[in-house]
């Protein structure tokens, strides 16, 4: 007998002895596929069902984990094979089409709202062959199952729309992006930069092979979404670097983290949007949409009257007219080009006996952690996990507000998306209506699969909304919007590196005499509110030195204007003076900054001053950037929108560090809350203030 067939005869056996012992009822099962721990198997013809108890939970309720059918779905009439591409494009469905290019493009959420907002794509490319089944079934053009990370496939995908003469108008996609990690950032930037990175990198980073077919195909319009973190989990290095190589190709570029609830999307999701142009147009979006509800989005689909273990729904079902007299006009436009009376894939997975109680006494509001005191005493064990650590491990929606944003999670478990009115989890159809999916589009594959090419596509009408920033613009000869950052970035360098030659050089990173232990001192005199000529003394105690010896140690001590600072100054510093071990560069500084005990906005700033391409989100810079951009993010939504502000000042490149160091420099002694000094301000001819020149240039003469 092998060894996946006495496993499974265990585990049937074993699992029958529990049911029994439980007094509870046998359920037939014929040829049904169960998932047991790491097997997937088929148990023909055996009589009993199946109970596993779940990793990590106390209750060996279950039901039997039942693959569905295989949906396989006829392509789309105006699809065509890459051998076909170029009579498709010269005269087949593509001529005069305004084409789009779609990379990463899953089962089409991007697609869908480009083809909304005016165009036709062209080819669409990713790696999950059920997404790609269901993109050829509901677009035209290739759906190209390829490793863009490969130089070589991906190399052949460009040349094959270069050779077709394809004028592709809109290059789109959703890169997967991994983040830059703190630890030798500096490095990798150097790196991606020169373009020398290992290829076993550029897997990971597939961004940059998305940029990499942006500058081979140049397309006018250029729209990338991804999730929030893939600028605010590593300080927007990757958008940075991103923004700065299109706009050294010649496009303007706006990036924005969108609520998609503002765009019809009935459900809480923040996307990050990075739009580029080389057409001379603006990015004028459109005006917010009033809220879609849940009940608003799902509350026409048919009830499924759910019962514990039994089946829930399926590929066909009937609509009840008398359940939802007046569909609301989101469900009218859903049901729009779909068979009428019916709707598809209405289905999902059976309840256990222990979560349909569970279900039935949850409403909105409850917490998984108070279901303990819901149950009955021989109900506790339907809570089968800990409740301190899974506070929040069921969720039931509201009717009058937002879903939860749909992850591919949901092709897991459903638990974060329980019905408001029936004891279930959401159906395939209710997940593609919250994520604005019509009821026409069909999903290739099993239920897994559909959940999962769901939870992971752009919201259709949310990527309408972006593709119709990127339209066609009649832009009046002369009226073209110039892109000002590259020029007030080149302008901003210039000026922090002519103040790090003279007498500020302690506050910009490089340069001859910042070294590591310039860096830290000025780190720990930060926030100490000294007066500009006061920092000077003690900073010259440092300049060029590269360690902390006993002779420059005293130095320091005998600079500091007060006893308060030269205690800071010994408490820091003391523990390091006279190792050169400490100094040899700044990750060895880093190494003993516990030693030292340097507080978190110590290390920030002395990591920037070392030469880290690092933001600095204070208060200060934060009010540089708003200023610069006319709005008062600095006040409100400061950690998103306020962090966007301050990139498009920031940039990337080599010289972004001396950058950030100058807007921070900038945020502290010129551009005040209250009476800024303007005059002396290198953004001035760049930020519509109102104030005058003269106004600020009097009081500038106080600031040396």
């Amino acid at each position: 007998m092998g060894e996946r067939q006495c496993f499974r005869q265990q585990v049937a056996r074993v699992a029958v002895e529990d049911s029994r012992r439980r007094g509870r009822a046998r359920i037939l099962a014929s040829e049904v596929l169960y998932v047991i721990s790491w097997s997937s198997f088929r148990l023909a013809s055996v009589e009993e069902w199946v109970v596993v108890k779940e990793k990590g939970a106390k209750s060996t309720y279950g039901v039997p984990l039942e693959r569905s059918d295989y949906l396989k779905l006829n392509q789309h009439r105006h699809y065509c094979e890459p051998e076909d591409f170029d009579k498709w494009v010269q005269s087949g469905y593509g001529k005069d089409k305004r084409l789009a290019v779609d990379l990463f493009s899953g089962a089409g959420g991007l697609s869908l709202g480009l083809e909304r907002a005016g165009w036709t794509t062209a080819a669409a490319v990713d790696v999950d062959q059920r997404a790609l089944e269901t993109h050829a079934a509901n677009f035209p053009g290739m759906s190209l199952c390829l490793d863009l990370g490969d130089d070589v496939q991906r190399h052949e995908f460009v040349q094959r729309i270069l050779d077709s003469g394809a004028d592709i108008d809109l290059l789109a996609g959703g890169p997967p992006c991994q983040p830059f990690s703190r630890a030798g950032r500096s490095k990798i930037r150097h790196l991606v930069e020169y373009h020398n990175r290992a290829s076993h990198d550029l897997r990971k980073e597939l961004w940059r092979a998305y940029v990499d077919v942006v500058e081979h195909l140049f397309p006018r319009a250029v729209l990338m979404e991804n999730v929030p973190d893939m600028g605010l989990g590593d300080d927007f290095s990757v958008i940075r670097i991103i923004e700065d190589k299109l706009e050294s190709l010649g496009y303007t570029t706006q990036v924005r983290l969108v609520d998609a609830w503002n765009y019809r999307v009935p459900q809480h999701r923040k996307r990050l949007i990075l739009l580029a142009r080389r057409d001379g147009g603006s990015f004028e979006w459109g005006k917010s949409k009033k809220q879609t509800t849940l009940h608003e989005a799902i509350g026409d689909l048919p009830d499924l009257d759910p019962q514990p273990l039994l089946p829930l729904g399926g590929r066909l079902c009937e609509y009840d007219e008398q359940q939802d007299p007046k569909p609301s006009p989101f469900a009218k436009e859903m049901r729009r080009r779909a068979t009428k009376g019916v709707v598809h894939d209405h289905m999902t997975r059976r309840v256990r006996e222990d979560d349909f109680r569970i279900f039935t006494i949850m409403d909105s509001k409850t917490l998984y952690s108070e279901l303990g005191e819901m149950l009955k005493e021989d109900e506790k064990e339907f809570q089968r996990y800990d409740a301190e650590q899974f506070t929040d491990k069921y969720k039931k929606l509201d009717w009058e507000e937002l879903s939860r944003t749909i992850t591919a999670h949901i092709a897991k478990d459903g638990y974060w998306y329980i019905h408001p009115k029936e004891a279930r989890t959401l159906t395939v159809r209710e997940a593609a209506r919250i994520q604005t999916f019509p009821d026409r589009f069909r999903f290739a594959g099993t239920r897994s699969d559909a959940f999962r090419q769901i939870g992971n596509a752009v919201p259709p009408l949310l990527g309408e909304a972006a593709a119709r920033v990127l339209l066609v613009q009649d832009v009046p000869a002369g009226d073209e919007a110039v892109d000002k950052w590259p020029k007030l970035r080149e302008e901003l360098t210039r000026w922090a590196k002519e103040q790090r030659a003279g007498k500020q050089w302690y506050q910009f990173p490089g340069g001859r005499k910042m070294k590591p232990l310039g860096a830290l001192v000025m780190a720990v005199l930060s926030g100490s509110k000294l007066r500009m000529k006061q920092l000077s003394n003690v900073m010259d105690m440092v300049a060029g030195h590269r360690e902390l010896s006993q002779d420059v140690y005293i130095a320091l001590r005998n600079a500091a204007p007060t006893v308060a600072l030269c205690k800071r100054l010994e408490s820091r510093l003391g523990p390091v003076v006279g190792k050169p071990e400490v100094w040899v560069n700044a990750d060895s500084v880093l190494s003993h900054s516990k030693e030292m005990g340097l507080k978190p906005a110590e290390l920030a700033l002395f990591r920037l001053l070392a030469g880290g391409d690092i933001m600095l989100v204070s208060q200060s810079a934060l009010r540089v950037a708003a200023r610069v951009q006319q709005n008062e993010s600095h006040l409100t939504n400061r950690l998103t929108e306020g962090r966007l502000n301050l990139i498009k000042l920031l940039g990337a490149g080599h010289d972004a560090p001396v950058r950030m160091a100058a807007i921070r420099f900038i945020g502290e002694n010129m551009c005040r809350d209250k009476q800024p000094i303007c005059g002396s301000c290198p953004l001035s001819n760049y930020c519509p203030t109102g104030l005058q020149e003269d106004e600020g240039s009097e009081a500038a003469s106080t600031l040396w």
